[in-house]
């Protein structure tokens, strides 16, 4: 008795462990994301390209002529066997072969075949004609972010890095949305959006600085990997205005789960507008090099930097994480000799895990090295010019 009552307590924790469990999960429930994931969704995404439309339309193809086949087959099998079992009666048949049977099973397979490899040949093909694009777009994964470099079409010349959202991030940290808070584009926000227009040919040029990443936005019927030192490609046209999201479809390293990617759909004259508004921002990013900042200025625009750029790896609080070096109290952010850390600034470290930050302005490379010198338990003192940027730049 004393065994059976044991073991009935013993199921009953565990059941109480799973509800809770459960119920923890059903505290983070969120919506359908328009553009994204779905609740229980069991289905491809819905399409907003043609491309897409024609997966779609092949994954059903495919999966309804399988099921015939499947079903066919194993009827005809199981027919066979209940119909002609030794237990009625039926004796085994001695024969060698057909010849009509034989034909048979191989022409009305590869008929199956043809019929299979058409259409889908037709979408491939389609998929990777990426020529006469209204626009070009290089998307360059990175550990972990995409660049974005608009070289081809209108935008020509703008560029940006698009990161996680800081505040997706630290709810991440904090073990996920707060409890009863539905948050539907959960570690799906980033900063900075892909922004494109509505019915124009897009032409996404993807390479990688470091690891293999994959640019994939299953709206848009699109995965491309981002390899380094290769060039792929692949293009979409949305017929929707809207946001869509994908992520990196490559494990890339332990922050693989924080490499979203969003894309903003927009009219022409929207575009436009965008465009201006970018190249306004671009302008007023072209510092002088030569100025001279005071400490004050120059660690507030740091402060900027880090969050969008830095924050994600070494915390807000510059304790680091795990293999990810504090800069708190680091020797390398102490030292004076300020070109130790702006050289790995420019350069990255350790193989990789620290990356380059080349694609960062003088100025924003001087600030964040400021900021760093001069926050938490670091009270320096020390003002990085972006004139020593220049100069490290130059060797």
């Amino acid at each position: 008795m004393k065994m059976i009552w044991n073991k009935l307590t013993s199921l009953l924790s565990r059941t109480a462990l799973v509800s809770g469990a459960w119920l923890a999960t059903a505290a983070h429930a969120v919506n359908d994301l328009p553009g994204g994931p779905a609740v229980r969704q069991l289905n491809l995404h819905p399409p907003v390209t043609k491309i897409a439309e024609e997966q779609q339309w092949l994954h059903w193809f495919m999966l309804i002529l399988c099921t015939v086949i499947f079903i066919a087959v194993f009827a005809v099998m199981f027919y066979s066997i209940w119909k002609h079992r030794k237990s009625v009666g039926h004796k085994a048949a001695n024969f060698h072969e057909s010849v009509v049977v034989e034909v048979i099973w191989t022409i009305v397979p590869f008929v199956i075949v043809i019929l299979m490899a058409l259409p889908a040949t037709k979408v491939v093909v389609a998929l990777k004609d990426t020529s006469n694009a209204d626009l070009t777009i290089k998307a360059t994964g990175m550990q972990w972010k995409w660049g974005y470099d608009y070289i081809k079409g209108e935008g020509e010349g703008i560029s940006f890095v698009s990161t996680l959202d800081s505040s997706h991030r630290a709810m991440s940290n904090a073990g996920g949305p707060p409890k009863g808070q539905a948050v539907d584009d959960y570690l799906l926000k980033v900063d900075n959006a892909l922004v494109v227009p509505v019915n124009k040919k897009v032409r996404i040029i993807t390479t990688a600085n470091d690891v293999i990443h994959a640019f994939m936005v299953p709206a848009f019927g699109i995965k491309q990997d981002a390899i380094p030192g290769f060039v792929r490609d692949t293009w979409f046209r949305a017929e929707k205005t809207g946001d869509f999201y994908g992520q990196c479809a490559e494990l890339c390293g332990k922050e693989h789960a924080y490499m979203p990617i969003h894309v903003k759909v927009v009219t022409a004259e929207q575009y436009a507008v965008w465009v201006d508004g970018e190249r306004k921002k671009a302008a007023a990013k072209l510092d002088d090099p030569t100025k001279v900042w005071t400490l004050e200025d120059i660690v507030k625009r740091g402060e900027r930097v880090y969050a969008a750029n830095c924050a994600a790896c070494h915390q807000a609080n510059g304790k680091g994480a795990g293999p990810i070096k504090p800069l708190d109290g680091s020797a390398i952010v102490l030292d004076t000799d300020h070109a130790k850390q702006l050289t790995i600034l420019l350069n990255g470290a350790g193989n990789g895990a620290m990356p380059s930050w080349k694609q960062l302005s003088d100025t924003d490379l001087a600030a964040v090295a400021s900021y760093t010198k001069n926050n938490w338990s670091n009270k320096t003192g020390q003002i990085v010019q972006p004139s020593e940027v220049v100069a490290l730049r130059a060797k």
